[in-house]
């Protein structure tokens, strides 16, 4: 049974910084971390935190322990930097499908 999504589809590495607040000189971000991924292009509109449409340009699949909320801004493979409008976990625990942690990008 595959209980996570296998290593070997992650193909890209991308470097991730945590979006962690505000600050009175703008958003604040934890080291970055460099973590193996499967990246793709997208145009796709999706919900934002608040519930706003947004136009998401990049989609991240990554393990399911990826920290990344909403905000975090992300470097891709092609060096574009890009920021996490959603992020969300698929898991099916007791079936045979991997678990991953699915994030969209502007």
């Amino acid at each position: 049974m595959v209980t996570r999504v296998p290593g070997w589809l992650l193909r890209h590495r991308i470097t991730v910084e945590c979006y962690q607040g505000d600050s009175a000189y703008g958003p604040t971000y934890g080291e970055p971390v460099c973590v193996p991924a499967l990246v793709a292009a997208v145009r796709k509109q999706v919900a934002d935190k608040d519930g706003r449409e947004a136009l998401a340009t990049a989609q991240i699949i990554a393990g399911p322990e990826l920290e990344c909320p909403p905000g975090s801004r992300l470097t891709l493979p092609d060096g574009r930097t890009a920021t996490a409008i959603s992020t969300a976990r698929h898991t099916a625990p007791g079936l045979p499908v991997p678990a991953c942690t699915e994030v969209m990008c502007q």
